[in-house]
């Protein structure tokens, strides 16, 4: 991470032949060799690991590694997206730190990884001069379809735990925020994936009536970085 994004490492090109098993993706280097990368996204990347698509990956000089190759970057006929699902709490948590949110400027303690009751955490705790505390959910989002980015890809029992966990969280008293990262360039507006997960959809309409916040930011990718970007707004 720098001030600016998050900094990818040297990449190789190549296309990518399939996904397969969540953690493994076959690619094609310009080369012509065939090497198999580690995949840092155990979800179902619908419509993000389209084969033939130009893929961009990252060799790693750790002997201890089983793959050295990690996939890091696709491009689609709409975007180019990024795949590890590392990326957003890595990049949101180092722009609250450094009052790049304006939603989240007025917080100057950042802890990660919180337990807040017996088998849940939350990604974020913030804390104020005033020991005013807000509680953030990061997801990484990577469905966008004719525009409207979607969360989830899949069903997740467990985002709709996080979901009553912040409800509870707002109850007692607290600021609880959910915010979206959507790791691609396409999106003009974002929407719970009800189609996919219509218990989360429902969820998500209920939090934000008892008062949980929804934040939603697309990033800029490029080969260097992957960077913060504009708001995008939320359609319930």
């Amino acid at each position: 991470m720098s001030l600016t994004g998050y900094d990818l490492p040297p990449l190789l090109t190549g296309h990518l032949i399939k996904r397969y098993k969540r953690f493994l993706a076959d690619v094609r280097l310009e080369t012509g060799e065939i090497v198999t990368a580690h995949c840092p996204n155990s979800g179902s990347m619908l419509g993000c690991a389209v084969q033939g698509s130009r893929v961009w990956i990252s060799k790693s000089d750790n002997p201890r590694r089983k793959l050295p190759y990690t996939w890091e970057l696709i491009r689609t006929k709409q975007s180019m997206i990024g795949i590890n699902t590392l990326v957003p709490n890595r990049l949101v948590k180092t722009a609250i730190e450094n009052r790049m949110i304006t939603e989240l400027a007025e917080y100057t303690a950042v802890r990660s990884e919180v337990t807040t009751s017996k088998g849940t955490r939350l990604d974020l705790a913030l804390e104020d001069d005033k020991g005013g505390c807000c509680y953030v959910e990061i997801k990484n989002c990577t469905l966008v379809e004719a525009g409207t980015a979607m969360f989830p890809d899949a069903v997740t029992v467990r985002g709709q735990k996080h979901l009553d966990e912040l409800m509870d969280l707002v109850q007692a008293g607290h600021r609880g925020v959910i915010f979206y990262l959507i790791q691609r360039m396409d999106a003009v507006r974002f929407k719970p994936a009800a189609m996919i997960d219509p218990v989360y959809a429902a969820k998500l309409v209920q939090a934000r009536d008892k008062g949980v916040e929804i934040i939603s930011r697309d990033v800029v990718i490029d080969l260097d970085q992957i960077r913060l970007n504009h708001s995008v707004p939320v359609i319930l």
